[in-house]
């Protein structure tokens, strides 16, 4: 592979890579929260600490069971990396944005409206639905018209329908 090559695969790589970092849960916990990053460093310099007393030159079994000051690093380290296990456990719940039901419900409305909009059968259905089925009736009028053919006008005369 030619140096191009690889620089560009290795560019790739590092996308990639930080791509997946940003889409992972426990790097956006760690960014996020402040306390999970405190005990994280709180463990990391507790550890260092009991390894430097523990590689000092005294016998280590010697040193773990005489040295209170390695005893309370470890001790220190130990809480420092429970705290941060236990915080950590928490990331892979993501967090919901707000907005998902609330943008479900809009989705939900628009394909609603635009349903009603479109079809007409629909649209009789819903506000036969709302407002109780249209009563069909026929209308019979009551009046008889009869022309006045000389004078072009036109007189209406009305008489009671019989029953």
């Amino acid at each position: 592979m030619g140096a191009k090559k690889k620089a560009a695969a290795a560019t790739g790589g590092a996308v990639g890579a930080a791509k997946a970092a940003r889409d992972n849960p426990y790097v956006q916990r760690i960014v996020e929260d402040d306390e999970l990053r405190e005990n994280i460093a709180a463990a990391y310099e507790s550890a260092r600490s009991a390894v430097t007393r523990l590689t000092n030159g005294k016998s280590p079994a010697k040193a773990v069971f005489d040295d209170k000051k390695l005893q309370k690093d470890i001790r220190e380290a130990a809480y420092a990396f429970r705290d941060a296990s236990v915080a950590l456990r928490e990331a892979p719940a993501k967090q919901k944005s707000g907005g998902g039901f609330f943008r479900k419900v809009l989705i939900v409305v628009l394909a609603a409206g635009l349903a009603l909009a479109l079809s007409e059968s629909l649209r009789k259905k819903v506000l036969d639905a709302l407002f109780g089925a249209e009563e069909e009736f026929e209308y019979t009028s009551t009046t008889t018209s009869t022309d006045a053919g000389a004078t072009g006008g036109a007189t209406t005369t009305s008489t009671p329908a019989s029953a």
